[in-house]
């Protein structure tokens, strides 16, 4: 097809595929054909930091928000979040997008006090980090995360606009305000096509 569009020659073309294919711009598989790779964007783990301020430079990210409410969290979520089984937590469910594309489905259970002064703020275009900031008047402190591939389930791959069984990040993180308190729970699933995780190691203590 590009031969007979462009006018090339067959040489030309598989050499331009070549070079293409090193660069990581096109995906070449034998029996199949070529694949436009789509843009993967950079998200570093070395810094606590929303989606939206992560990355801001590629284009505006906004929030489908799909649940804002106070639910009876399931006592897994209470737990870490040190509360009492009976304590209402703010629940938040949001298909975050970057440009016209979807991102990351996102599933957020707060602290009631933290959590209730957010549902009167904007969640389809502010981050929450932000928001837990402003309107708690506490910094954010710090943040366990962890981070595995998992095949999306057909409701998650709906969402998220891929294939069932495809490969997506599932992003677990409990964040923590300065005083050390937990009042921030995510269960994240990312598209790995279109996010590279990043981070810089440093080497520390003592060398045999």
């Amino acid at each position: 097809v590009i031969v007979a569009e462009h006018g090339a020659s067959r040489n030309a073309v598989r050499e331009a595929l070549r070079l293409l294919s090193a660069e990581g711009l096109v995906v070449r598989n034998r029996g199949v054909g070529t694949r436009v790779v789509a843009r993967k964007y950079e998200h570093g783990l070395d810094r606590l930091a929303g989606l939206a301020e992560a990355l801001h430079e590629h284009g505006p990210i906004t929030n489908e928000v799909r649940a804002a409410h106070r639910i009876r969290p399931p006592d897994a979520v209470a737990a870490r979040l040190g509360l009492a089984a009976e304590q209402p937590v703010v629940y938040l469910e949001r298909l975050r997008w970057l440009g016209d594309r979807p991102l990351s489905l996102d599933l957020t259970y707060l602290a009631e006090d933290v959590g209730a002064p957010l549902l009167a703020e904007d969640l389809e275009h502010r981050d929450v980090f932000a928001l837990i900031e402003e309107t708690s008047g506490m910094p954010l402190g710090s943040a366990e995360i962890s981070v595995q591939s998992v095949n999306a389930d057909a409701e998650t791959a709906a969402v998220l606009g891929v294939a069932e069984g495809a490969a997506v990040f599932a992003i677990d993180r409990l964040t923590r305000l300065a005083d050390n308190r937990p009042v921030d729970l995510e269960s994240i699933r990312i598209r790995g096509d279109r996010i590279t995780l990043r981070s810089v190691l440093r080497r520390t203590g003592e060398r045999g």
